[in-house]
C-alpha cells in the first residue's frame, strides 16, 4: 500500500487562492463608484443578456466577474435571501451588509473545502442610502472576505491598475456624467499601460439613483442617454429631448414609452 501524498495545510490553500484568482483574472473588469446622486456600476461587457451588474432589492445591486454560471447562482440566492426576508420582516431589513455576510459564508464555506473547488468569482454589494454618507459598497473576493470600500473600486482582470487609477481622481461629488466618463478611461487602461477604445456597446452600465421616486432605485442606463454622457451630456437634456421625440412620434413604429414612468432609454431590473 502507497503511503498517500501529504500536502499541508497552508499550501493547499495557497493553490486553492492561486487557482481561483488566475480564473477571475482572465474576465473582463467592472467598476463600481459613488458619485453625487448614488452609486454607478460600469462593466466590459458586449453581452446584451448574460448580466454582470444586476438589481437584488429596493436599493441593493450586485456585481460579479469570474465563471458566469457561478455567481448567477449566487445571484439567484441572493435574491431568495432579500424577498423572504423583507416579506418576513420588513424591507428595511433587507441590507447590503446582511446580504455581504451571507454571501461570505457561503464562499468561505466553498473555498475552505476539500471536496469542490473554489468558485472563481469576486462579488460587489451596493446599497445607496438617503444621503451620500449612507452609501454601502463591499468587496467579496473568492475566499469570502469582506471589504467594505469608499469612493470606487474595481474586480476583475487588471483590477490594481483600474483601481489605482479611479482612485487618483475621483471625488465623492461628481456628476453622474463625470463619474461614467471616469470609469470608461480607467477601463480602457491594459495591463502594458497602454489604452483601448471602448464603446457603448461594449459597456453594460446602470445606477442606484437616490433620487429616483420609485422605491426601487436600480436603473439601467443604455441607448442615447448612455452615448450623450459618454460625450459629456447631462442626463436631463436627454431625458428632455427623448420625451419630447417620443411625444412627437407617439403611437408610431418608434414610439419606445413603456408607461412604467422609467427615463427612456433606461430600463429597471426585472
Amino acid at each position: 500500500m502507497t503511503t498517500p501524498f501529504y500536502v499541508s495545510p497552508q499550501q493547499a490553500m495557497a493553490d486553492r487562492a492561486e487557482y481561483a484568482r488566475k480564473g477571475i483574472a482572465r474576465g473582463r473588469s467592472v467598476v463600481v463608484l459613488q458619485y453625487a446622486d448614488g452609486v454607478l456600476f460600469v462593466a466590459e461587457n458586449p453581452s446584451r443578456a448574460l448580466h454582470k451588474v444586476s438589481e437584488i432589492y429596493d436599493r441593493i445591486a450586485f456585481a460579479a466577474v469570474g465563471k458566469y454560471n457561478e455567481f448567477e447562482n449566487l445571484r439567484i440566492g441572493g435574491v431568495r435571501y432579500a424577498d423572504l426576508r423583507g416579506y418576513t420582516y420588513d424591507r428595511t431589513d433587507v441590507t447590503a451588509r446582511g446580504l455581504a455576510n451571507v454571501y461570505a459564508q457561503t464562499l468561505g464555506t466553498i473555498f475552505s473545502s476539500a471536496g469542490e473547488k473554489p468558485y472563481e468569482v469576486e462579488l460587489i454589494v451596493a446599497e445607496v442610502g438617503e444621503t451620500p454618507e449612507d452609501d454601502q459598497i463591499y468587496r467579496l473576493p473568492h475566499d469570502g472576505s469582506i471589504v467594505h470600500e469608499h469612493g470606487s473600486v474595481a474586480i476583475g482582470g487588471n483590477a490594481d491598475q483600474i483601481g489605482s487609477h479611479m482612485s487618483r481622481r475621483h471625488e465623492d461629488a461628481m456628476t453622474l456624467g463625470a463619474a461614467l466618463r471616469l470609469a470608461v478611461e480607467s477601463l480602457t487602461r491594459d495591463g502594458n499601460g497602454g489604452e483601448r477604445q471602448l464603446t457603448a456597446d461594449q459597456l453594460e452600465v446602470a445606477v442606484l439613483d437616490r433620487t429616483r421616486p420609485q422605491r426601487r432605485k436600480f436603473q439601467r442606463i443604455v441607448g442615447r442617454p448612455l452615448a450623450r454622457l459618454l460625450e459629456g451630456g447631462t442626463t436631463a437634456a436627454a431625458e428632455e429631448e427623448d420625451e419630447a421625440a417620443d411625444a412627437a412620434g407617439a403611437g408610431g413604429p418608434g414610439d419606445t414609452g413603456s408607461g412604467t414612468g422609467e427615463a427612456p432609454g433606461t430600463s429597471g431590473e426585472d
